[in-house]
């Protein structure tokens, strides 16, 4: 019987531990493979939608607003000041970055939307923009453009009249 107990409190013993990692694992948010957000520096709020539900809408506070520090994150700093330019106006005065959902009737599909859209903008802040490199019109480019200037010029002369 102490053999049976000492198993059953083993097998307790992992499931705990295979919750906790649960736990640990969903409290980090994967931005890209090399780089994860912590949950709890993200805010939500659940305020009341003006969205579908009909009279649910009064009652229940489905829609999601999710508030993320920009200037206080982890963030490298390029990603910060893309993330700003990205985002726009949802960038608020004291660097909060604001995004709402209330697409959804219930909260939790609301939560879901609105952590998607949050880790597609870091995500698109992430990727640096291709330098544009400059380039010169070709030899017969240039030519090109001076014949057809020419061309075009002989037009107007044969549209004047001489009489004036």
């Amino acid at each position: 019987m102490g053999e049976d107990r000492l198993r059953k409190r083993e097998c307790f013993l992992l499931e705990c531990l295979q919750d906790f990692t649960k736990v640990i694992l969903c409290t980090m948010i994967e931005i890209t493979p090399t780089f994860s957000i912590h949950e709890s520096e993200l805010e939500f709020a659940f305020i009341r939608s003006s969205g579908p539900g009909g009279q649910n809408v009064n009652k229940v506070a489905t829609a999601v607003q999710v508030r993320f520090n920009v200037d206080n994150s982890l963030l490298p700093q390029d990603v910060k000041t893309r993330l700003k330019h990205l985002a726009g106006n949802k960038v608020t005065g004291d660097g909060e970055l604001l995004i709402e959902a209330k697409k959804f009737r219930t909260q939790e599909q609301n939560r879901e939307d609105a952590l998607n859209r949050f880790i597609d903008l870091i995500q698109r802040a992430f990727k640096k923009p291709k330098t544009r490199r400059k380039t010169k019109p070709t030899k017969a480019a240039k030519e090109k453009r001076l014949q057809e200037k020419k061309l075009r010029g002989e037009i107007k002369k044969l549209r004047q009249s001489k009489e004036w």
